[in-house]
């Protein structure tokens, strides 16, 4: 549990990242053997791109860093449910396990149908584990007061 602590206060910073530079705060991080072999935050407005989020940019870098595009032995860290297209790329990426933070009822994987109602389906890898709400507070916090400042 200290260990999934560690490496989602690392995932913050990526999200605080974003904050300053006014993305949306999600950031993730991506780990193998005590590592972090990978880093993204949302770039979606500097890179005028709708791929741009956190965890694709994450899984790009950790591809890069290993030369693979698979990571059945790595784990994610990121700060907010990943949506549709990011668990899509999760999914190829066989990644091994998926910690998030806070749970994203409006656009997030698992927390809408089909998925919510039905606990046996997944979005994800079939080996792949996942865990939910490591430091949820903190990562809901942040994303709680980038939308009241942008309001």
């Amino acid at each position: 549990m200290q260990e999934d602590i560690h490496f989602m206060q690392q995932a913050l910073k990526e999200a605080k990242r974003a904050f300053e530079e006014e993305e949306i705060p999600v950031g993730a991080i991506v780990v193998m053997n005590n590592t972090i072999i990978g880093r993204g935050y949302n770039q979606v407005e500097k890179l005028n791109d709708p791929t741009a989020h956190a965890e694709m940019i994450a899984l790009t870098s950790a591809f890069n860093y290993l030369g693979s595009k698979y990571l059945p032995e790595a784990s994610i860290y990121i700060t907010v449910e990943p949506c549709l297209m990011c668990a899509g790329a999760l999914y190829w990426s066989k990644i091994g396990r998926i910690v998030f933070g806070a749970a994203d009822e409006k656009n997030g994987s698992i927390s809408r149908p089909p998925f919510s109602t039905q606990p046996q389906l997944s979005p994800f890898h079939p080996k792949t584990i996942v865990q939910k709400g490591i430091l949820q507070d903190e990562c809901a916090q942040l994303m709680k007061s980038f939308f009241k400042n942008r309001r």
